[in-house]
């Protein structure tokens, strides 16, 4: 079987190209997040175009710029030597990481109003497992918890048809989209092709209160995840498994290329996916 999807070219390896490498940490390292910073949803970046360009190397002019509402733009040097920071935590894992300078952590606290840190995953020293019970030896950086989620528009849309007020894709921040599939069927892909690479669906994403703020304003509601109990909760797609009290909306991969093997290789808007194997029902699949 094979659909159409969407996506934003990029490279793969474990993860996408600088994706989630940067983290905002309070005075005692731990990790800052939308769920109780939702001014977060606010902060926009911007890399070198040329940055996403295989073998692109960053130089003394390279910059992240970083922007928010009521802010002079942040300008990170991509190719600077950082200060290394320990105790930084987010979730289980807690090592040191890369520290952007006072200059961004002037910033942070200016624009949050609270003591904060701009920090970045120090690859050179520091590993970070995926949880070992669904993806054994696969690795991430600051990511909440997988490399990769697959959202399908089908299923946005069946939970649209159900809201006063729809939601953008945004609200579940899927790095991938796909369309041209019946609504929710990514809860049942375990195995799928794209362009060459090999992913791996490891467990239905179980969501949090991040989709209830407003991408636009970062202010926090109920919708959608009001709706999304009433039809996605373990108890119903999941009725003889250990309830947990969950919401689940797409499904976690991990890609089972490595970087070599991937090396020039990228995934486009317009590839297909194809689906190799699935769970034979909701129950089924890895929650």
């Amino acid at each position: 079987m094979s659909w159409d999807f969407c996506f934003s070219s990029t490279h793969l390896s474990y993860w996408i190209s600088w994706d989630r490498q940067w983290l905002v940490v309070n005075s005692k390292g731990r990790a800052y997040t939308q769920r109780v910073e939702p001014k977060l949803a606010l902060v926009e970046v911007e890399l070198p175009k040329d940055a996403f360009t295989e073998g692109w190397e960053p130089t003394k002019s390279s910059y992240l710029v970083v922007r928010a509402p009521g802010m002079d733009a942040l300008k990170v040097c991509l190719g600077k030597q950082c200060a290394k920071a320990d105790g930084v935590s987010v979730w289980e894992w807690s090592g040191s990481a890369l520290d952007e300078g006072d200059e961004a952590s002037q910033w942070f606290s200016t624009y949050l109003g609270k003591p904060s840190r701009l920090v970045r995953f120090n690859a050179a020293s520091e590993t970070r497992a995926v949880d070992p019970k669904f993806a054994p030896g696969f690795k991430i950086m600051f990511s909440d918890e997988y490399p990769f989620l697959l959202i399908s528009q089908g299923s946005l849309n069946a939970l649209n048809e159900l809201l006063k007020e729809s939601v953008p894709i945004n609200r579940f921040r899927p790095n991938i989209l796909v369309d041209g599939c019946e609504p929710f069927s990514e809860d049942l892909w375990k195995d799928l092709r794209i362009n060459g690479f090999k992913f791996q669906g490891v467990k239905l994403c179980s969501r949090c209160k991040v989709p209830t703020i407003n991408q636009e304003n970062g202010i926090a509601g109920s919708e959608p995840s009001e709706t999304l109990k009433e039809f996605r909760s373990d108890k119903v797609l999941r009725p003889n498994k250990k309830q947990q009290g969950k919401v689940y909306f797409g499904q976690n991969l991990v890609c089972k290329d490595s970087l070599t093997q991937g090396k020039g290789k990228a995934i486009s808007v317009g590839d297909c996916v194809y689906v190799l194997s699935k769970a034979s029902s909701p129950a089924e699949a890895a929650a």
